[in-house]
């Protein structure tokens, strides 16, 4: 069976170990209503994967979503379908890697909605490029930083002081497990781009939190979308598709913890630190020099 252009398929043999390698997530339509009925919801990235089945699940459960990426066109077929199936999707066009028009983006929401109840900072830009084809691509660099990083801080800081007012609110990060333990090689761009973004996060939850602002930040391992399908590599991992993936979302607006990892990560994460000479040994050792230009 070929893949839809947003999702690919995996081997048969990599599900059995999906419940290990990934978050758990939650699939409970009562709870789920009861925590966003009549809410709210930003979703970036909202244009296809994991945004937009976050999006269909969040507003067939009486969200009013708000439909966040650059495509216009794309982000109206999204929102035709959350319409035809009874629910409530208003667009926004918007470059997030622009931070002037992030800042423009929550002052927007926040005049024609009056406030956001939960944002979903899910937009981001993936590159798996070695060191040695970078060196005159600082520009790859740049734009990393500015959709993963910058942009995002830009539209919290802009939703920030109306859920302060309102001692309410809830903003959900989808990371990635690359920024739990030691950086691998030829994700550079990537990984320091979503780690910067991550620690300010955490840093500015320890703020807020008094405030009745919850942060939930999501670390997925591998999840089958356009995004990562480019990286071969990628599609022999066991992983989520893009519902079971809402459905780990879905968890965090109803449980409201303040992260949610893979099983494993919390032993790899200890390992990086007790065996950090052999574990970087052994990265060094099993990184592929065919995937480098001398």
């Amino acid at each position: 069976m070929s893949a839809a252009p947003d999702q690919y398929t995996p081997p048969a043999w990599t599900r059995p170990l999906a419940w290990f390698t990934n978050p758990h997530g939650l699939n409970d339509d009562r709870r789920l209503r009861e925590a966003v009925q009549g809410k709210t919801v930003m979703v970036t990235g909202a244009s296809f994967g994991i945004g937009e089945a976050t999006a269909k699940r969040l507003a067939s459960m009486g969200a009013k979503v708000l439909l966040v990426a650059r495509t216009q066109d794309k982000l109206e077929v999204v929102a035709q379908a959350i319409r035809a199936a009874g629910g409530e999707a208003v667009v926004y066009a918007v470059d997030l890697s622009k931070p002037h028009d992030a800042a423009a983006l929550a002052e927007r929401v926040l005049k024609e909605h009056g406030h956001l109840d939960i944002l979903l900072n899910n937009a981001g830009r993936s590159i798996r490029r070695s060191i040695h084809e970078s060196y005159d691509r600082f520009h790859d660099f740049e734009r990393t930083m500015a959709i993963n990083y910058l942009g995002p801080v830009q539209l919290v800081l802009g939703f920030i002081p109306s859920m302060r007012a309102r001692k309410q609110g809830q903003i959900i990060n989808i990371s990635t497990w690359g920024v739990k333990i030691p950086p691998g090689a030829n994700w550079a761009a990537y990984q320091a781009s979503k780690a910067a973004f991550d620690v300010w996060l955490r840093s500015v939850s320890t703020e807020i939190k008094p405030d009745g602002i919850d942060v939930t930040s999501i670390y997925p391992a591998v999840v089958y979308t356009r995004m990562s399908a480019p990286t071969k590599a990628l599609h022999h991992m066991p992983g989520m598709s893009v519902e079971e993936a809402a459905h780990v979302i879905e968890r965090a607006i109803v449980e409201r913890p303040d992260d949610i990892s893979p099983p494993w990560l919390w032993g790899m994460q200890v390992a990086s630190v007790t065996l950090s000479k052999p574990v970087r040994w052994l990265m060094q050792k099993t990184y592929r020099p065919a995937f480098t230009k001398r």
